[in-house]
């Protein structure tokens, strides 16, 4: 059995959860998540606990740790949310906002226009891109899109990176011609 889908998950005060048959709800101060688990996955919740047990072939015993840390986003998504953070670099580059939309100046003819996923909000400061949401996945998975217009080039390191990401710069041809 899997070590992290045994220890139970302690739900804090400001968080209501209802749970049905095969689905889980989470409501705090942030808003609301939902989810449908597999019916190999059952939920108990005991006092301010959830319990998540498993009952189902070997093959797919990996959704049970998989599930509790699924169940244990929501509730950390709606109490203190998530964020991620994308840095532009590059001469003449820029993000803005319009409206809800992000609109990025990265090296094309035209602006790529970029709408938010339901729950996804979008902020610029200078150079600096936020993608805010309750939904991990969502805001992984914009941040993610958003980064895969200009990944960051191993020359010069002008594109989009995540903030904390390392870019190796390679020599060019006049370094690697020196060299021999």
């Amino acid at each position: 059995m899997s070590k992290i889908g045994k220890k139970p998950i302690s739900i804090p005060e400001n968080v209501k959860t209802d749970i049905t048959e095969r689905n889980i709800s989470v409501e705090g101060v942030k808003g609301k998540s939902e989810k449908q688990f597999p019916p190999e996955i059952s939920v108990e919740k005991k006092d301010r606990q959830l319990f998540i047990k498993f009952s189902g072939p070997k093959e797919k015993k990996a959704l049970f740790g998989t599930w509790r840390a699924h169940i244990k986003n929501m509730i950390e998504g709606v109490t203190q949310g998530f964020e991620k953070k994308l840095k532009i670099e590059g001469l003449g580059w820029r993000a803005n906002l319009e409206g809800k939309n992000l609109v990025l100046k990265v090296g094309f003819t035209h602006p790529v226009k970029i709408s938010p996923a339901e729950g996804i909000v979008f902020s610029v400061k200078k150079e600096i891109i936020t993608i805010s949401g309750i939904d991990k996945e969502k805001v992984g998975s914009t941040a993610m899109r958003i980064r895969n217009i200009q990944p960051p080039e191993p020359y010069k390191g002008k594109g989009i990176r995540y903030i904390d990401e390392i870019i190796r710069i390679k020599a060019g041809k006049k370094a690697a011609a020196t060299v021999k």
